[in-house]
């Protein structure tokens, strides 16, 4: 029996340690790593999922300027969008500080994918009631009728309350341009 110097006697189970750890690994590093690797592949499938799943309101369109005062900008806001599902809608133009200016309908049913159609003229306070009119082109539009008087002259965004989704503020504001 040949004895390995006394330098050496250490080395061989150290190597063989390293050696094992690099074919196989430690056990709780692959586990921690095959855990990381499907909580990456969840969390792919849960934004691809929600990449594609359509918003509550879609097509938001606003008219960016207006004046209630004869002049070179249209008379009215024209407000447009559509909805993923049949809702009852309350729409509410808010100002800069987020207070309500004027509601321009309070819980009306609008139909899935049906676009929505509403003109503001600048006035507070809500709507007493809605005049119904086509556009141009024969769409529909409502045009509800605020008794108050204007508001101040500003930048105004749009707030969509739906009966069975979060509010959601329109993606841009529409002015109101002074005289």
């Amino acid at each position: 029996m040949s004895e390995a110097p006394a330098g050496r006697r250490g080395r061989a189970p150290a190597r063989r340690a390293a050696a094992a750890q690099q074919a196989g690994g430690d056990p709780l590093a692959r586990a921690v790593f095959a855990l990381l690797l499907v909580a990456c592949l969840a969390a792919f499938l849960v934004t691809q999922r929600l990449k594609h799943t359509p918003t509550a309101v879609q097509s938001f369109k606003l008219t960016p300027y207006f004046t209630p005062y004869p002049g070179g900008h249209p008379a009215k806001a024209a407000i447009s969008f559509k909805l993923s599902h049949a809702e009852a809608v309350t729409v509410t133009l808010i100002d800069t500080a987020g207070d309500t200016v004027a509601r321009l309908v309070r819980d009306l049913p609008v139909a899935r994918y049906k676009t929505l159609s509403l003109r503001w003229d600048g006035r507070r306070g809500d709507a007493r009631r809605l005049v119904r009119s086509r556009s141009p082109h024969g769409l529909p539009i409502l045009e509800p009728v605020n008794e108050g008087r204007l508001a101040p002259p500003g930048e105004y965004r749009v707030r969509v309350a739906l009966s069975h989704h979060s509010p959601v503020l329109s993606p841009h504001t529409c002015t109101l341009v002074a005289r």
